[in-house]
């Protein structure tokens, strides 16, 4: 079943407090080469048939629509999704 990706972030140009407190607990547990967190958001929209150009649209559409958050948020990315090896991680 292909799986549609949607990645959001938010604006670069933003605070991102929870990123912050993430990067501060890192930090707390002695890695100081992370140097910065900024946390975003993934969807996964599973597709029954294929995924066709019409679909990646309609998609992005949604994402600008209803996934993100224009104001604050960009999408990033929305992508066909690798099919994972079977048994792979298993």
């Amino acid at each position: 079943m292909p799986t549609i990706v949607v990645e959001v972030m938010p604006k670069a140009e933003l605070l991102d407090p929870a990123g912050k407190a993430v990067a501060g607990a890192i930090h707390r547990l002695g890695e100081s080469r992370i140097t910065d967190v900024r946390l975003g958001k993934r969807f996964e929209l599973h597709v029954d048939g294929e995924v066709d150009d019409a679909l990646l649209d309609t998609a992005r559409q949604l994402a600008a629509d209803l996934l993100s958050n224009g104001v604050i948020e960009d999408v990033v990315s929305v992508h066909v999704a690798e099919q994972a090896a079977a048994g792979a991680g298993a």
